[in-house]
């Protein structure tokens, strides 16, 4: 028995989030059945993922692993699960790893990108990958709003009342506003996210953005801990999980 860690791509849209539901399209269930098929049912295939994305969130960095008794090389792994997997999700890099490895609890660091299409028309183009704001945004209040958060700290304003995290305590250590112009990317990197903690924040940002509060209300309701008092969870379809950063001495790829 061989532990490989896959790295995989997909364009979360069609997809009801990362983890298996009876009678829906999720991730997982999709990605398992094409291993499935590609090991001719030799065993059942279970993978772990370093994280579960949510409905209509996509991902260019996502990292699982799992345990098969078919050795193969990594290059036939890429090239035999793609050939049983649809258009919108795809493995881009393979390598075996040690026993020790497990792609959830290894992680050191995960990083999220939340794409805006900041314009007054909507675009087609970029519908399915990022979230529309008509309303122009002040990217220069916003980081001044989100740099109050970097730290560790409670984060219990940011987290959905469905969220079954022990704690809310986290550690985010980067974020990183960018501008061109008509799209605005906004970079989180956490230790672990709360479920919907990155929406959450985004959508406090827009807020912070189109004038409606000022950047120190991202300190005031960091303070609160009262997720009643923050804005409204934004759009799913801007958030793309970018890259999961693991101990060097795993060899996990760059991402």
């Amino acid at each position: 028995m061989s532990r490989i860690a896959l790295g995989i791509e997909y364009d979360g849209t069609d997809f009801a989030g990362w983890q298996s539901q009876p009678g829906l399209r999720t991730v997982q269930e999709t990605l398992e059945r094409a291993i499935g098929l590609f090991v001719a049912r030799q065993e059942r295939v279970a993978v772990v993922a370093a994280g579960r994305t949510d409905t209509g969130v996509h991902a260019s960095g996502q990292v699982v692993h799992l345990d098969s008794v078919v050795e193969r090389e990594p290059s036939a792994w890429i090239r035999g699960v793609n050939a049983y997997l649809p258009a919108d999700i795809a493995v881009r890099w393979a390598r075996y790893v040690n026993d020790d490895f497990h792609a959830r609890f290894s992680a050191l660091r995960r990083a999220y990108l939340y794409t805006i299409y900041n314009h007054p028309i909507r675009s087609p183009i970029h519908a399915r990958q990022a979230a529309w704001c008509f309303r122009p945004l002040h990217t220069v209040a916003m980081q001044q709003a989100a740099d109050q958060w970097l730290g560790t700290h409670d984060f219990s304003s940011f987290r959905s009342s469905e969220c079954q995290a022990k704690t809310a305590l986290r550690t985010l250590s980067r974020v990183q506003i960018s501008q061109t112009e008509t799209l605005i990317t906004l970079e989180f990197e956490a230790d672990a996210f709360l479920h919907h903690m990155v929406r959450n924040m985004v959508g406090t940002l827009v807020y912070i953005g189109m004038g409606r509060q000022t950047p120190a209300w991202a300190g005031e309701l960091l303070e609160a801990r009262d997720r009643r008092l923050a804005a409204p969870t934004y759009a799913a379809c801007g958030l793309t999980l970018i890259r999961v950063v693991y101990p060097e001495h795993f060899l996990i790829p760059a991402q």
